[in-house]
């Protein structure tokens, strides 16, 4: 079976250097927001560009807790989309705050900003961007937006490790960027864990409380806080593996280019589609069929030829059982609601061979042939 992806596979690439880490944390005998920690926030702020970076227990938390850093809570709406993991929109309304949903565009699949004024009222506090599938927003028209009417941002990067718009990573342009490091990312730990980047100092300070009951340097708590550490071992592995992250994003954009390549020929299947102005990294390869049940069908013969597939996202958030008909702009998300049924993910991981690659585009290119 050729695997969608594998935690496993780049682990053991990885091996030698992993079980040194988790020695060295091991004999160190400090578990918990030590050297390793402040070592890995160091080495992750400045590869992203910004001159913070705070860990946390996981990326659901690091959205959650940059909001509540930037003072948003109850009665405040934050504008983002129904195309995402739950993650995005629970973190939100773990700030006792309300979700705004607005659509997607369908070449990058990432928030349309010329729906933004439509998903605005007197409540909206703060935008969140989601950099899907390791495709960057828009973030130019997002960030004006932003500015001409007092709107926070707070980036979700937790699939797009490395990504460049306008030349600069996804996690520097917003007041804050919330990352998630668990196990698939392309940054990913043998855990789960998660980060805060920001380029302001007060907020840097604040978020360090919060992740920890709001303790000051005497363990006094100054603010209401939470428990979301990073802890020792999580933030040892992901320094072995940010060494690696150029690397890894470069071999997942080559299996990209191959994809590309083949099924380019395929009329009847859509693939990625990044600007000029943007590096995808490709934490998932997403292509969109005609319809759902070419998706279905396609999915059902890979699986018999051995090859693993995924859908990310199956059912848009505001369609799930626990958000339907409650959130601002569920019923103008007609983009979202179209390519929902019809995407498929490939498999994507830096340790797939070429001969696996090609494999993979052997097959799909045989269901059309045959199928269709």
């Amino acid at each position: 079976m050729i695997l969608q992806t594998s935690p496993l596979a780049n682990y053991l690439s990885n091996r030698t250097a992993i079980d040194e880490a988790v020695h060295r944390v091991l004999s160190a005998g400090r578990y918990i927001l030590g050297e390793e920690t402040g070592a890995f926030e160091r080495q992750f702020a400045d590869y992203i560009g910004v001159p913070y970076a705070v860990g946390v227990g996981n990326g659901t938390e690091a959205i959650h807790l940059a909001l509540r850093a930037l003072g948003i809570g109850t009665g405040d709406e934050v504008i983002t989309v129904s195309h995402t993991a739950v993650a995005t929109v629970a973190a939100v309304e773990m700030c006792g705050a309300a979700p705004a949903l607005v659509d997607i565009r369908p070449e990058s699949y990432t928030l349309d900003p010329v729906l933004l004024e439509q998903a605005r009222s007197v409540r909206t506090k703060a935008i969140v961007p989601v950099h899907l599938y390791g495709q960057p927003c828009a973030m130019e028209e997002i960030l004006a937006f932003a500015r001409k009417r007092g709107l926070w941002v707070v980036e979700d990067c937790a699939q797009s490790h490395g990504a460049l718009y306008r030349g600069q990573r996804t996690g520097s342009f917003g007041h804050a960027a919330a990352f998630s490091f668990y196990p698939t990312k392309n940054l990913g730990c043998l855990g789960d864990g998660g980060a805060v980047t920001t380029r302001d100092p007060s907020l840097f300070e604040k978020l360090r409380r919060l992740r920890q009951y709001g303790w000051d340097e005497i363990r006094t708590s100054r603010l209401p806080g939470w428990n979301s550490r990073l802890d020792e071992l999580q933030a040892a592995l992901l320094r072995v593996k940010l060494a690696r992250l150029e690397e890894d994003n470069q071999r997942r954009i080559q299996i990209a280019r191959a994809y590309h390549e083949s099924l380019c020929r395929i009329p009847e299947i859509t693939l990625p589609s990044p600007t000029s102005e943007t590096v995808h990294v490709y934490h998932q390869y997403v292509v969109r069929c005609a319809e759902h049940s070419v998706r279905n069908r396609l999915m059902a013969y890979l699986s018999t030829v051995g090859i693993q597939t995924a859908v990310h996202y199956p059912v848009p958030i505001h369609l799930q059982p626990a958000y339907v008909d409650r959130l601002s702009g569920s019923r103008s998300l007609p983009v979202t609601e179209d390519i929902c049924p019809k995407i498929i993910s490939l498999p994507m991981f830096p340790e797939l061979t070429n001969e696996e690659v090609g494999q993979v585009v052997e097959a799909v290119a045989s269901f059309f042939s045959r199928s269709l």
